[in-house]
């Protein structure tokens, strides 16, 4: 089976189990949709793209405005906003939740998920224990979509994990913060849509994260050279606030789950197919883009073992679950 054939198989039999209360319909609804990333990124294109066609769906009953760019809620208030109604919807990088849960983090970890294929098997994995979380707080997961795989942005040649040794090390989550530590790096909490000030005004001088995100953030005005480490490949969730969600007309909630299921597919083929275009950007605006030397990718191997070990003591019996799930 095809990762899109997969994406498709389970997301149809997914809106088909839901259902909800029905309210009776007004003639419009309106709500809003906070993001984290730029309108360019395609993770907000993907959103744009999603409001959009749910529109149509419902005649324009159900109009859903995306604000991009961290521009209604910074990156870590979205969930909370939309647990607490006050967005009806929200997209989040799933992994900065991790402190929460470690289930949220899992994606996070060097080398347990590296291809797409892999990536989509492990979000299979998580995503009950991630729903059932989430539903405890009044929150539905409507879908998830990859980012690219992630490389080291550096202003200095990196060629084992010693050299990462004393670098202000950008972080956004407890694994991303443990990768820095364990390297000899200082951990800095910077979130993408502060990312291009703290790279300008030297806040941090090292990184991990996608092409894409580099891309996004000008990296090659400040950064010199991305190892293509394919590290993990972390995930953005789509969410709704469960009261808003069942206060929709029956035909408005499956059009809702309908979309985010086409969404989903159709982000997920995006990022697969763009995850090369990103880097051929940085290589264009004169960055170095190397694979890892065999010392520094043997060295983050050491390090996601590591932190395979603190997670699973962290996660406990349903931890535990979600691996096996995953490695069958």
């Amino acid at each position: 089976m095809t990762l899109h054939s997969a994406l498709v198989a389970a997301f149809t039999a997914a809106a088909v189990s839901v259902s909800a209360l029905a309210l009776p319909a007004s003639a419009q609804t309106k709500w809003n949709l906070p993001a984290a990333y730029p309108p360019t990124n395609y993770h907000s294109e993907n959103l744009a793209w999603f409001a959009e066609e749910v529109k149509k769906a419902t005649d324009g009953k159900l109009e859903i405005t995306v604000h991009p760019g961290a521009s209604l809620f910074k990156a870590p208030e979205i969930k909370r906003a939309v647990a607490t109604g006050q967005a009806q919807m929200g997209e989040v990088l799933l992994s900065i939740h991790e402190n929460e849960d470690p289930v949220f983090g899992l994606d996070t970890i060097p080398f347990l998920a590296t291809s797409y294929a892999q990536s989509l098997k492990l979000w299979q994995a998580q995503k009950p224990a991630v729903a059932q979380k989430l539903d405890a707080q009044g929150i539905m997961v409507l879908y998830a979509v990859a980012w690219g795989p992630q490389g080291i942005y550096a202003k200095k040649v990196i060629n084992t994990v010693d050299d990462m040794k004393g670098l202000k090390m950008r972080a956004y989550s407890v694994g991303t913060t443990r990768i820095a530590e364990l390297a000899g790096a200082q951990a800095v909490t910077v979130q993408a849509a502060e990312l291009p000030q703290a790279l300008a005004t030297g806040v941090v001088n090292a990184f991990m994260t996608s092409g894409s995100t580099g891309y996004d953030s000008k990296v090659w005005e400040t950064m010199t050279h991305w190892y293509d480490v394919q590290g993990w490949i972390p995930k953005n969730i789509l969410m709704v606030n469960k009261a808003a969600f069942n206060g929709l007309p029956k035909d408005q909630q499956d059009a809702v789950l309908k979309t985010a299921a086409a969404a989903e597919v159709r982000g997920w083929k995006i990022a697969e197919e763009k995850a090369q275009w990103y880097v051929d950007q940085l290589t264009a605006k004169g960055m170095q883009v190397v694979p890892p030397s065999p010392e520094l990718k043997s060295g983050l191997e050491k390090i996601g073992q590591q932190l395979i070990e603190d997670w699973k003591k962290r996660a406990g019996a349903k931890g535990d679950e979600v691996l096996q799930a995953y490695k069958k």
